[in-house]
Formats: structure tokens, sequence, C-alpha cells
């Protein structure tokens, strides 16, 4: 009896070592899933920056107020019918030149006007 309890207790425990320490064991199981979780907000990351992509994609294809706004910005361009106006204020005058009275208002403003 003594014999046949060593053998069970023994078989006990070589099966416990494999679930927790073995090849798919609950130690890699866990690594796993900690992977899972990573993956998945690394893909949400991805998806929302695809789904802003297309947006924009979409309103470049269909729209002339994102071309224009990307010819302002990023080409420096004039409309047609429009006059730029480039206004420097003195280095002394930006307290003036500031609305509520705040220094961190840039010294050159630009202005576009319609004829």
């Amino acid at each position: 009896m003594k014999v046949l309890a060593a053998v069970l207790l023994a078989l006990l425990l070589v099966l416990q070592y494999r679930l927790w320490l073995g090849d798919g064991g609950m130690r890699e199981v866990a690594q796993l899933r900690s992977e899972i979780a990573k993956q998945q907000s690394e893909n949400a990351q991805l998806r929302e920056r695809n789904r802003t992509l297309t947006a924009e994609v979409q309103d470049l294809k269909k729209g002339t107020v994102a071309i224009e706004e990307r010819a302002r910005t990023d080409l420096g361009m004039v409309g047609q019918r429009e006059t730029f106006y480039q206004v420097v204020t003195p280095e002394g005058d930006e307290q003036a030149a500031t609305s509520d009275g705040d220094a961190a208002e840039p010294r050159v403003a630009q202005a576009r006007k319609q004829r």
C-alpha cells in the first residue's frame, strides 16, 4: 500500500510540474494572454489611425476645403480673390498688440482678406 501511495504521489507531482511549468503550462498561458492584450491595444491604436487617414483621404477626394487648407498651411498659398497682409509688430509693442495683455502672442500675424 505504501508503494502504491508513493507512486501516486510521484505521478501527481509530475503532472503538477507539467501543468505549472511545462510546455503549454500555466506560465506560458499567462505570457500568451499578456501578449494578446498588448497586441489588441496596438491594433486598436492602428485602427484609429487608419480611420483618421481614411477620413482625410475621403475629404481630400471629395471636398475642396481640405485641399485649400493644405495649400494655405503647407504651401503658404493665397486664393485668387484674396489679398495677403502680413502685420509685423515692433518688439517693444508686444504687450500693446495683444488683446488680453498676454505676451505669448506671436510677433508676426498673418491675415487674409476677401475682395
